[in-house]
């Protein structure tokens, strides 16, 4: 909407947006609801869900909500954040019996971590000794370790409960994935195959046990990143389970010429969510945030199911 001619016509009831692209933004939306994400990540009754993608798409709403949703199906549910700028609690506003939230602090990890390391293998070096290993523990590499060891143990944790994890921003959560690699890689070193052994990469590589699902938007940075981290996770030997598209102002039905023509451009992004992903879910874009317990158990009941 640029210049005197085009905001004269943003609350016109008349049409005067080309035909073609309003056309376009009335394709019947194909029925997606995230409740059949649900539906199915129940049937195993426990794992690990990890909501992945670029910052500010809406990762924590979904995890929330899918972990809203277990929730209220009976099963024990832990939903967590790994992203230091996300707020569960706010989005929550309010409890579900048998779900529990938590928060993976860097600071609080790495300060754990140090202490750990410092009353363990610190324990019996003298001063000097104590000295240069608090030096190593300061290192970016033990901020990464420390990050990492609270990740493993809610990895660990899926294989009795369903644990929903809301991931840091694409970038943090390669950082972790690479350390996540690296500990593999390490461990594989050490044991050879004399021994058997499972890692926490082996479990995110684990279909049966972990799901992860892709979060953006119907515009082409958010779709473009997510393909990115695709390709990385798969190079990884993880396989995205689903992709959601959120805020879609196309799956909302809009009636004014100016949210249709804005609906048409969502088409040609939505479609290349199509061709690369598996299953897609398409939440429209909502009049209020959904806040809250009640708004969040919205995002997955069935049109005909009360909440």
């Amino acid at each position: 909407m640029m210049g005197i001619a085009a905001l004269s016509t943003l609350f016109h009831d008349s049409p005067r947006v080309p035909s073609e692209s309003v056309g376009r933004a009335v394709v019947p939306m194909p029925d997606a609801p995230l409740g059949r994400f649900v539906d199915e990540l129940e049937q195993a009754g426990h794992g690990l869900v990890l909501c992945m993608g670029k910052g500010g798409v809406g990762k924590t709403t979904v995890a929330a909500a899918i972990a809203v949703a277990l929730a209220q199906r009976g099963h024990s549910v832990h939903l967590t954040t790994t992203d230091p700028a996300a707020h569960l609690a706010e989005t929550l506003h309010g409890s579900v019996p048998g779900l529990r939230v938590s928060r993976i602090d860097p600071e609080q990890a790495i300060r754990e971590y140090r202490d750990h390391v410092m009353a363990t293998k610190g324990k019996n070096l003298d001063e000097h000794g104590r000295a240069a290993l608090a030096e190593d523990l300061m290192s970016p590499c033990s901020d990464e370790v420390a990050v990492f060891r609270q990740f493993s143990k809610a990895v660990s944790e899926s294989r009795r409960e369903f644990v929903i994890v809301d991931t840091a921003p694409t970038g943090h959560t390669l950082l972790l994935l690479d350390a996540t690699g690296s500990y593999h890689r390490e461990i594989s070193r050490q044991m050879g195959d004399s021994m058997s052994f499972v890692t926490p990469l082996m479990r995110l590589q684990d279909p049966a046990l972990t799901r992860v699902i892709l979060v953006t938007l119907a515009e082409t940075t958010p779709v473009l990143e997510a393909q990115g981290l695709q390709d990385d996770l798969e190079r990884a030997g993880i396989h995205p389970w689903g992709w959601v598209v959120n805020n879609s102002i196309a799956a909302a039905h809009p009636e004014t010429p100016f949210l249709r023509a804005r609906a048409a451009n969502e088409l040609e992004q939505i479609e290349t969510v199509r061709a690369c992903a598996e299953r897609v879910a398409i939440i429209p874009l909502l009049a209020s945030e959904p806040i809250g317990v009640h708004k969040l158990a919205a995002l997955t009941a069935k049109a005909d199911q009360p909440v």
